[in-house]
């Protein structure tokens, strides 16, 4: 199990003096409380979240909202202000992470490098053997769809299969845990189906996985948990079902013979409808307590029903709805 448990992180930037002459614009620059004091940005405030092995873990959240700093903490790179990376139970060390797989936002390949060199070349740096380092190389250049690129420049390569490889320089030495900052951002669909293939493969094998993804839809169909996150703190974690808990049920589509709005109790609420050859086509959404079982009742009971579903709420709607609070 990975875990990060209360990290917060923030960031200091010194303030211009009186007297310099210059002037700071721009958005999301916080003001100092005086001329002299340091501005302080909190990137992460109390965040935590957890890792298991066999699972997919989605991290969302609006840009800027901390991703990258808790990815780049759980690995090391920099150092929480407080809080701790633990691995079954214990504080991180470097022989631990050494088992982690990093695929970073901004590529961190040798452009220059040739494919198959690169990555055997970083198989090696994990303790592989020169046959080792060769045959899982090899596999996952296979796997990934760019073996026939394996004499390649990185640089030579469009965006999308630079991302392949990536990834294969991530999954090379067999990592406990991956750790990937978007990893589909730039792929084509058939780019994303053989990621979230591999993906799945390694997770098959006992891998944890937590990637970052504004392509919410990939995170909903693809990951066992959610979290969501807003100015460094969680404020969502959990199922798709868990999440969106009962406003997964708070619509209602309904088809009646007459408009609902007559006999509909007025703590509920018509937000569309639409009317075909006598028949209303409705969206209700319900009041807090109700469910869709009860607001078929009472459409029932007024004689008026001829059919009634549920709209389920995607993780896009449960994202706008937890983000904007």
């Amino acid at each position: 199990m990975l875990e990060l448990r209360d990290l917060r992180k923030t960031f200091r930037r010194a303030a211009a003096s009186a007297g310099a002459g210059s002037k700071r614009k721009g958005r999301g620059q916080a003001a100092p409380t005086t001329e002299h004091e340091p501005e302080v940005m909190v990137a992460l405030d109390g965040l935590s979240l957890s890792v298991a092995p066999g699972r997919i873990v989605g991290f969302v959240g609006a840009n800027g909202a901390g991703k990258t700093t808790a990815m780049r903490i759980a690995l090391g790179v920099l150092a929480p202000d407080s809080g701790e990376v633990l691995v079954d139970g214990r504080p991180a060390t470097s022989d631990d992470r050494r088992r982690f797989g990093y695929m970073p936002e901004e590529r961190g390949l040798y452009p220059k490098m040739r494919v198959g060199d690169q990555i055997a070349y970083l198989a090696r740096l994990h303790g592989y053997s020169a046959v080792e380092a060769e045959a899982s190389t090899g596999r996952w250049l296979d796997r990934l769809g760019v073996a026939a690129r394996r004499d390649d420049r990185v640089e030579s390569l469009s965006l999308g299969n630079q991302q392949r490889v990536q990834l294969a320089a991530a999954l090379v030495h067999h990592p406990r845990f991956l750790v990937l900052d978007e990893p589909f951002s730039g792929l084509d669909p058939i780019g994303v189906d053989v990621m979230s293939d591999v993906l799945r493969s390694a997770v098959a094998e006992g891998a944890g996985v937590v990637f970052s993804s504004h392509q919410l839809e990939l995170v909903e169909r693809l990951c066992d948990e959610v979290v969501i996150i807003r100015s460094g703190q969680v404020v969502a974690a959990g199922t798709v079902a868990e999440l969106g808990g009962s406003s997964r049920r708070r619509r209602l589509s309904m088809l009646t013979s007459a408009d609902p709005r007559v006999w509909l109790p007025s703590s509920y609420s018509v937000v569309d409808s639409s009317v075909d050859e006598g028949r209303w086509r409705s969206v209700v959404e319900l009041p807090d307590g109700v469910d869709a079982a009860a607001a078929t009742r009472a459409a029932a009971e007024a004689g008026d029903l001829l059919e009634a579903t549920p709209i389920e709420t995607s993780l896009t709607d449960i994202f706008r709805e937890v983000v904007a609070r």
